[in-house]
């Protein structure tokens, strides 16, 4: 009996060595020696860092040869391939398929391991195979990252691996075509996105869904893949410089599952907003008996987000408004390749607007973009591609998964977007909740759906019990829709006033962020497809145009009321807090006094500056800043007032002037009337004046300038004061000497619409000329109203002046001209079409002092005593095959003018009088005939100098 007991045991002892040597093996092959993925790029990481492949492409240029080929890129921006915009017929479509190779080698560590290759983006459908193996089924499209497990085909350590990769322009699948390729943007092919390898455990964590709410609480969905033994999973939260943030928590893995959930609540944290980004991290740990089998980290933030129907979207219980732009993934030589150097420009430049949204059109972004709208602040919409037709449910399904899960834990996107104007497939709605853990709302941009009104290009305050007369919450996630230098800013005035004052308005989101012009390997041009993507607030290398500055201060969060300075100013500015995080207390204030410089005097831009004391304003609350000046402030020309944020960005900088244009021509003048000598003499048709070198001619049938000369020659300005719109009648000229100086007084007949104007020379040369005149018809708004003179184009090289600038204004978009100095240099810029010079020399230019032209031949200087004229300096050219009435303003005949009424301008989609009441034609009224014409007509005062310098 003891020997039968003693091989029992003895067998037993063995049976328990093997199940533990089996165990073991098992172990091994289950948990790998590191608990965190590991990753490879096969490609380069992005633009400007790319790896070369081998590459052929099936037709077009450069075809049918073996050659090599930058990655991640569009093949079109390396010479391969043909250009495609999404509105081309069928038949001019590239249709071409490329062809990649890259070998590569794979560490001998990862064998036994879970090994994916995994692309980001790859425009479109795509086949994969490892040495000379499918890795799985045609992925089919571009915008969404994929993956397929090669753990079995591959060779480890030394040996060399074969990728090849097929990738087809233009999909087998119809509805991917139309969701993707048929629409108002550039199409492209290529793998456009990195390329890497990732290995994990077998048993691994695959993914995870995070809804951190701003209240503290915590809720986390890990998903599992590979064998599944005992296991648990504990979580930890840290800040981001890696202090731990409460205890860890955790949760045993029921047998089966694939999915397990944790959570905790946290008491001392800050919620994520655009204006206060703050972010944390939580590590997820994959546990079997305490020890680690694979750890992953996710960066998310604590914040809320709320849909309260017919009330507004609400952010950690604050009632925001989105102060949104639409952006494409595009660079002019990258096609929609990118970096993330370049989304941090990219956001930076958006807030730099002070814009605290933006809405992925038409598709989702790099990965980077969102970790940055993450960091830097912005509330994103990321959407599923679908412009005016959708995918069909089965690939759209796969797709929403794919954008979902890859982009669920960033706390900047708070809504989905499933397509663009009409291409919504309603069988989709449900499966962003499936996988969303925190259930955001999804919108139909262009529908009213889900108690969101979203209508593209509405005009201001449209709707008959709908939109902004309506009960939904409404927001535009397209509206005012540029064009070459129309939309975008012009007209924002006036929407966004009504916006802040509708309950249920929630902002908008305007088109587009920047001008699509493709840098052409073929032709070398910038193209921008016959004008359809001149549609940018910036250019395609991210030039400003006029529309950022005005955006820029329409969406200040700091508004100032409506002042001018006099005398009596005791420093005090009324203003309101239109942040919805953060207290003015947290911003700093600087002002700066400016003496600007006079022409042709040896003066500088002196200044004097100071700090004024942040006013404790609550979000949405009005208040006042004081400014401490000095004693002889009013001695100056212009105040500025610059107010940075808390991380030290400019907000935006104020100007006001002080000096009105009457004092500043005081100085100007300098006495003329009591030096030089005056002489008169004429003829027939012309009366000639002489005084201080410089010698004038006046027709003597119209009053006007007909030539002006001085010792070296003449200066061609002439043909004026021509008035820009209205009938002329004529009547006499009559000629006063009086004071030392020369007066030609012009006066009209009855039905005149100009009244009068009268030449006064002085002995030192200068002229002044004051003017009384009506717009072009009684009671009939109109377009312009001013005078106007010939200078030949072809001599003017630059010009420098006083007043607001640098930029051109329309009668909708004055803002983002800024008072003070200014010169640019002549050029012939059409807004969106290269050559891109900006400012663009020609257009109106607001709030005139003095203007110095500078010519070829002789400089000359032009000045005014009246308030708010505007400097009109030639015709801007616009594109003539592509001719948009809407966008291109009326302009009065002559060359240089100076106006008192200017025109408006219109968007892509809209007449200018359609986007608010700025946009209305000029309306002056002249009262009846029971008084005198002088006190019914308006009146402007202008001065000229036109001696040898």
């Amino acid at each position: 009996m003891i020997i039968k007991s003693s091989i029992k045991h003895l067998n037993n002892m063995r049976i328990t060595i093997y199940l533990t040597i089996i165990l073991v093996f098992f172990n091994s092959i289950v948990f790998c020696q590191t608990a965190e993925t590991e990753r490879i790029y096969l490609s380069g990481k992005g633009y400007q860092d790319e790896k070369t492949w081998q590459f052929q492409v099936s037709e077009g240029r450069n075809s049918g040869e073996w050659t090599t080929i930058p990655v991640p890129s569009n093949w079109e921006q390396f010479g391969f391939g043909s250009y495609n915009y999404g509105h081309a017929k069928d038949e001019e479509r590239g249709k071409e398929i490329g062809f990649y190779k890259y070998e590569f080698k794979v560490p001998s560590s990862w064998q036994n391991q879970k090994v994916e290759i995994v692309f980001e983006g790859s425009m479109t459908d795509t086949q994969v195979k490892i040495n000379n193996k499918l890795a799985g089924p045609i992925h089919q499209g571009a915008f969404y990252r994929f993956s397929y497990d090669i753990s079995d085909q591959l060779n480890f350590g030394e040996e060399y691996n074969l990728l090849e990769v097929k990738v087809a322009k233009h999909s087998e699948n119809e509805s991917v075509n139309r969701a993707e390729r048929y629409a108002d943007f550039w199409i492209f092919g290529g793998i456009f996105r990195p390329v890497y390898l990732q290995m994990k455990p077998v048993t691994n964590i695959n993914r995870t869904s995070v809804n951190a709410k701003a209240n503290g609480s915590f809720t986390a969905e890990i998903y599992l893949d590979g064998p599944k033994p005992q296991l648990s999973v504990e979580a930890q939260v840290f800040t981001l410089s890696n202090k731990k943030i409460g205890k860890p928590f955790s949760a045993k893995i029921n047998k089966g599952k694939n999915k397990v959930q944790v959570h905790s609540t946290f008491t001392e944290i800050k919620p994520w907003n655009p204006e206060q980004p703050q972010l944390y991290k939580v590590r997820f740990q994959l546990l079997s008996n305490k020890k680690v089998v694979h750890e992953v980290f996710e960066r998310f933030g604590f914040r809320t987000v709320e849909l309260r129907e017919r009330d507004g979207i609400y952010v950690n219980g604050v009632k925001i408004k989105f102060k949104g732009v639409n952006r494409h993934t595009f660079w002019p030589t990258a096609g929609r390749t990118s970096s993330k150097k370049r989304s941090i420009e990219d956001v930076k430049l958006i807030k730099s607007m002070n814009m605290n949204a933006v809405r992925m059109s038409h598709y989702p972004p790099d990965t980077h973009f969102l970790d940055v709208a993450d960091s830097l602040g912005l509330f994103v919409l990321n959407e599923l591609a679908g412009w005016h037709n959708s995918y069909d449910t089965d690939i759209g399904h796969k797709l929403v998964k794919a954008m979902v899960t890859r982009d669920v834990n960033h706390p900047s996107i708070i809504l989905w977007n499933n397509g663009n104007e009409g291409g919504h497939n309603y069988e989709l709605d449900t499966i962003f909740p499936k996988y969303d853990i925190q259930k955001r709302k999804v919108v139909h941009p262009w529908q009213t759906f889900n108690g969101m009104s979203n209508e593209h290009y509405r005009p201001y305050n449209y709707g008959v019990g709908t939109y902004w007369q309506g009960h939904e919450v409404v927001f535009p996630t397209e509206f005012l829709h540029g064009m070459y230098d129309g939309g975008s800013g012009a007209g924002l005035r006036d929407f966004w006033d009504l916006i802040w004052e509708k309950p249920q308005a929630s902002g908008g989101f305007l088109w587009v962020f920047a001008d699509e012009g493709v840098k052409r390997t073929d032709t070398g041009e910038l193209d921008t497809y016959k004008g359809s993507a001149a549609d940018g607030i910036l250019g395609p290398f991210h030039e400003k145009e006029g529309s950022y500055f005005a955006i820029k201060e329409i969406w200040a969060p700091i508004q100032f009321q409506d002042l001018d300075i006099t005398e009596t100013f005791n420093g005090s500015f009324q203003v309101e807090n239109q942040y919805f995080y953060t207290n003015l207390n947290e911003l700093t204030f600087s002002w700066k006094l400016v003496q600007l410089p006079l022409p042709n005097k040896n003066t500088g831009l002196n200044t004097i500056t100071g700090t004024a004391v942040s006013p404790d304003i609550e979000p949405g609350r009005i208040g006042e800043l004081q400014l401490e000046l000095p004693p002889n402030w009013f001695q100056n020309d212009a105040l500025y007032i610059t107010a940075k944020d808390k991380f030290g960005t400019e907000v935006y900088t104020w100007s006001w002037p002080i000096k009105i244009p009457e004092e500043t021509i005081a100085e100007l003048m300098a006495n003329p009337g009591k030096t030089g000598t005056m002489a008169l003499s004429e003829t027939e048709e012309i009366i000639t004046i002489e005084a201080g070198g410089i010698k004038y001619q006046i027709g003597k049938k119209d009053g006007l300038l007909r030539e002006v000369r001085n010792t070296i020659g003449e200066i061609p300005f002439n043909n004026g004061p021509h008035l820009s719109a209205g009938k002329v009648i004529f009547k006499s000229l009559e000629t006063i000497k009086q004071d030392g100086n020369i007066k030609l007084v012009a006066s009209f007949e009855k039905g005149s619409r100009m009244k009068e104007f009268t030449w006064t020379f002085f002995p030192s040369g200068w002229a002044k000329l004051e003017l009384y005149y009506k717009p072009e018809e009684y009671d009939v708004d109109f377009d312009f109203m001013g005078v106007d003179f010939d200078y030949p184009e072809n001599l003017v090289t630059g010009v420098e002046w006083v007043g607001k600038g640098p930029y051109r204004v329309w009668k909708n978009r004055l803002q983002g001209a800024s008072f003070g100095w200014h010169q640019k240099d002549y050029n012939n810029t059409i807004t969106g079409v290269s050559p891109l010079i900006y400012p663009e020399f020609k257009g109106y230019h607001s709030n005139l002092y003095w203007a110095k032209i500078k010519t070829k031949e002789q400089d000359f200087l032009v000045a005014t005593s009246t308030e708010d004229v505007f400097l009109r300096l030639f015709t801007p050219q616009y594109p003539q095959s592509v001719y948009e009435a809407r966008t291109s303003p009326s302009f009065p005949e002559g060359d240089i003018s100076f106006m008192q009424a200017i025109p408006a301008i219109g968007s892509k989609t809209n007449q200018p009088e359609r986007l608010g009441p700025s946009g209305q034609k000029n309306i002056f009224f002249d009262y009846g005939t029971f008084d005198d014409w002088r006190l019914r007509s308006k009146h402007m005062v202008l001065y000229f100098d036109f001696s040898v310098k």
